[in-house]
């Protein structure tokens, strides 16, 4: 199951056990139990400190636990095998079980050991799904810390009788105790926030008593991370206050036109950006949904920024780079079939459509590039553009028009979303030139019709926002507002990529250096701490 490379690299990692593991694999003649067998004897073999046996008796066959050798109340099971994306989770599962300390906030591990009460999750997933691993690796640690909490973790595509019985056409899917819990993605914070009804509280105590800063970013994408290494590297005080860390780069797959990189992933290039940002001694606050701007009163005074917890934090300035979402349709049936078979992330929830008919509504290089990548997985793809041809990169239309099970429609206007009430099994689709009107029956919708800025909470500030809502800057990123600049996908800035973005942050950050070493603060730091 692991070629050699991955077996020198776990190799590696089991040396950071502390005690012994045992996996105990439940498992019947079919080739997935097979291969099983097979991955948990040669990570046994790694390491004498961890056992396999197979002679388990769960009823999802092939799932195997991990536990702690010494304490049998603490463990995790994957049903089917974790591998894609989720084989980091399993490492992480395997180090955890044998007393290897996660890098996790002590104060995070203290609420999972203080929760009381019986707390026994199931969550689906996907391989291909890049969402799912903070999911995972969060109800894995969990499992791992309280003995009243049990995960298990199943491969949506090894189980897909029970999917289909779930009615789950979404990943992440996460049911605690039999009812649905959430669906998406989640990380350990916000799964505590939910459950503990003290934990918003306890977080918004600790970021109110941060000390003010000199640079506030809000948004923890490339414009954001940009934004705060440049500051910090001239050596002011710099926070980042990102609702989630990495933005849209958690949502993009393949990357291949970042100068010097020829091809990377999302999801490691948000590591990357965190690990920098890290190494420069900048304050992240994850997790932080900016709700409310308090602009100060005067050039050099202090910001204010109230979060949705609560908390206040302050800044002599402020770089505004929330960035953007996905646009949504707009149209009956969207809002009531969402995760019933209307998608907006083709590589985390594409699997849970193999072999059905599926729309992708969109034809810039987003849509195109998810039909394409749908095409290999689905039994048909009918791409529907409002436009009267295609907006994606010849390269992107050559390689969607040579594919035998995609269908595309021009000029065509989705109109409803339709469905049976509990999943979607149609839309409607207006031929905009003849003004006819046809149901298409499939089983499926994916929408990529572009970005919404991410500005609501500016709303009635006093800065001034386009009719879309987007941040009106100048050439150095500055707003309206005297030491508020703004950078990426939330401002007018046209092309919404992440170069641009790292570019407009880098900007925006020069331009609130050149702001503070111009003006002096009317409120001094020391004084305000």
């Amino acid at each position: 199951m692991l070629d050699a490379n991955m077996q020198a690299q776990l190799k590696q990692y089991l040396t950071n056990l502390r005690e012994p593991i045992e996996l105990v694999a439940s498992l019947d003649d079919g080739e997935k139990s097979a291969q099983t067998r097979e991955l948990l004897t040669e990570i046994a073999e790694l390491h004498e400190m961890v056992s396999a046996s197979f002679d388990g008796t769960h009823e999802r066959k092939p799932s195997f636990i991990i536990r702690r050798a010494s304490d049998a109340s603490k463990w995790v099971r994957f049903a089917g095998l974790p591998m894609g994306h989720e084989f980091t989770s399993l490492v992480l599962a395997l180090l955890w079980a044998g007393g290897h300390p996660p890098k996790v906030d002590a104060d995070l591990i203290e609420q999972v050991r203080a929760l009381e009460g019986d707390h026994e999750f199931e969550m689906f997933f996907s391989l291909s799904c890049h969402n799912c691993p903070d999911v995972v690796q969060a109800l894995t640690l969990m499992a791992l810390e309280n003995s009243h909490i049990t995960a298990t973790l199943i491969e949506g595509g090894t189980f897909q009788d029970e999917v289909e019985a779930r009615d789950i056409l979404a990943v992440p899917a996460t049911f605690l105790n039999g009812e649905v819990f959430y669906n998406g993605k989640m990380e350990l914070a916000e799964i505590l926030s939910k459950l503990d009804s003290g934990a918003d509280e306890k977080a918004a105590e600790k970021l109110s008593a941060k000390d003010p800063f000199e640079v506030l970013v809000i948004g923890g994408g490339p414009a954001g991370v940009a934004s705060a290494i440049y500051t910090a590297r001239k050596g002011f005080r710099t926070g980042i206050a990102a609702e989630r860390f990495g933005g849209q780069l958690q949502d993009t797959l393949g990357i291949e036109n970042l100068p010097g990189t020829s091809y990377t992933e999302g999801p490691k290039l948000a590591g990357d950006l965190k690990a920098q940002a890290t190494e420069n001694a900048i304050d992240l606050m994850d997790l932080a949904r900016a709700t409310e701007l308090k602009p100060a009163g005067e050039a050099g005074g202090m910001h204010e920024v109230i979060l949705a917890n609560g908390a206040v934090l302050k800044s002599r300035s402020l770089i505004l780079s929330t960035g953007a979402r996905w646009r949504n349709l707009g149209v009956p049936g969207e809002a009531e079939y969402r995760n019933k078979g209307v998608a907006y992330c083709p590589h985390c929830d594409g699997p849970l459509f193999k072999g059905k008919r599926i729309a992708v509504i969109g034809g810039g290089n987003s849509g195109v590039e998810a039909a394409i990548d749908l095409a290999k997985i689905v039994g048909h793809v009918t791409l529907i553009e409002f436009d009267t041809k295609l907006r994606a990169d010849e390269v992107l239309q050559r390689k969607l028009r040579s594919l035998p099970n995609v269908e595309i429609v021009t000029n065509g206007e989705t109109t409803a979303i339709v469905g049976d009430g509990s999943r979607c099994n149609g839309l409607v689709l207006k031929d905009r030139e003849t003004g006819e009107e046809r149901t298409i029956t499939l089983e499926g919708v994916f929408v990529q019709i572009g970005l919404v800025p991410n500005t609501e909470w500016l709303q009635g500030t006093g800065l001034n926002l386009t009719k879309y809502g987007e941040i009106i800057v100048d050439e150095h990123g500055a707003t309206n507002v005297p030491g508020i600049y703004a950078g990426g996908d939330a401002t007018i800035v046209p092309d919404k990529q992440i170069v641009v973005a790292m570019g407009e942050g880098a900007k925006a950050g020069l331009g609130a250096f050149d702001y503070l070493i111009r003006n002096e603060p009317v409120e001094d730091i020391a004084e305000a701490a």
